[in-house]
């Protein structure tokens, strides 16, 4: 066991073999996440840093997002895509004076920075993962805002970082941060956030993110979404005025050719059976043949799960899903983010 996690079960951490499960009361950690905030250690997301004289250069390259106009401070929501123009992975991307750091599920983490390293030839590019020397957290909640700005003095504005003694705190939005601190000053800080947001395992974040609507890219959707289809471009996660990178082509013209046939919407499923990300989920308009999948699954405070849902808009505005098979149990549609889109763009085959 690492020091860092000995730490965290110094102070009730419950720890399974992706790092901590929780801090022994999931339900209470949940409710605190909805009306309070929470202190997420997030071990189970890994940090890449890519650096060098052409860093810049080669992310721009291949990410879906302007990493080049990006100033030094600010982050971003991005994606790696396929050649089919389909995510393989989403980052939070970070840019620093020499380089970035991409925050990503750890699951993936150790393929993608191999895949990445392919197309890095000649240029100047060093990927190194900096998972075991800079701890991850995350601070949420309605009053998150409030105990950033006791500690680094103020609170960003969204998508920009401050640090204080070596930690970048990266606001998402006024009520999501990221916080990234050496490892050998984690616990001191962890002391010091933990006195007014309650400490919380991974699927408060998890629930945090899906009710922000930002889609989490795993093993088991890779290669499966086209970005607009998990909404990507509406969390700013996609450029459409920068040069080509990797799946360019059709996620171009995917947005300038109209709207997709299938969007991401928050769903709830109630019961105590977990889906997992990947399981398809089914529509009485489309038979035995799904009509979309799983992106990202959390608990509910009020019971059950939270998810997010790639499927036919069709389905969605019906709100007639049901998971796993077609008589299963039933989705409760609860937001469709793209709805707004809809009246400004024509229609597509995608």
């Amino acid at each position: 066991m690492s020091t860092w996690f000995s730490f965290l079960a110094s102070r009730g951490a419950r720890l399974d073999a992706g790092g901590v499960a929780d801090f022994g009361d999931p339900t209470a950690e949940l409710a605190a996440a909805r009306d309070h905030a929470v202190l997420v250690d997030l071990s189970h997301n890994a940090l890449l840093d890519v650096t060098g004289d052409d860093a810049i250069a080669f992310l721009h390259g291949q990410l879906t997002n302007d990493v080049q106009s990006l100033p030094p401070g600010a982050a971003q929501w991005t994606g790696w895509c396929s050649p089919k123009g389909r995510l393989l992975a989403t980052f939070l991307l970070l840019r620093g004076a020499e380089g970035c750091r991409l925050l990503l599920p750890a699951e993936i983490a150790q393929a993608i920075a191999k895949r990445l390293g392919m197309f890095v030839l000649r240029s100047k590019v060093k990927i190194a993962d900096a998972s075991g020397s800079v701890a991850r957290l995350a601070v949420a909640g309605k009053t998150a805002g409030v105990i950033v700005a006791r500690h680094w003095g103020f609170t960003p504005d969204a998508m920009r970082s401050v640090e204080k003694d070596g930690a970048a705190c990266i606001a998402l939005d006024a009520e999501r941060f990221v916080v990234l601190v050496p490892m050998d000053r984690a616990p001191a800080l962890w002391e010091k956030l933990a006195e007014n947001a309650t400490p919380a395992g991974p699927d408060a974040w998890s629930w945090s993110l899906a009710h922000a609507g930002i889609p989490v890219i795993g093993a088991a959707t890779q290669d499966a979404f086209v970005p607009q289809m998990a909404n990507f471009d509406l969390v700013g996660g996609v450029s459409f005025k920068k040069g080509c990178y990797p799946g360019q082509e059709i996620v171009a013209r995917t947005h300038y050719r109209g709207i997709l046939k299938r969007r991401m919407a928050l769903a709830h499923l109630a019961g105590d059976a977990r889906p997992l990300p990947g399981q398809s989920v089914y529509s009485g308009a489309f038979g035995d043949q799904a009509a979309g999948a799983i992106v990202n699954v959390a608990a509910a405070p009020e019971g059950g799960f939270d998810l997010l849902v790639v499927a036919q808009i069709e389905s969605l505005d019906k709100g007639d899903l049901r998971w796993n098979a077609p008589d299963g149990p039933p989705l409760e549609v609860r937001e469709r983010p793209y709805a707004s889109e809809l009246s400004s763009v024509p229609l597509t085959r995608a």
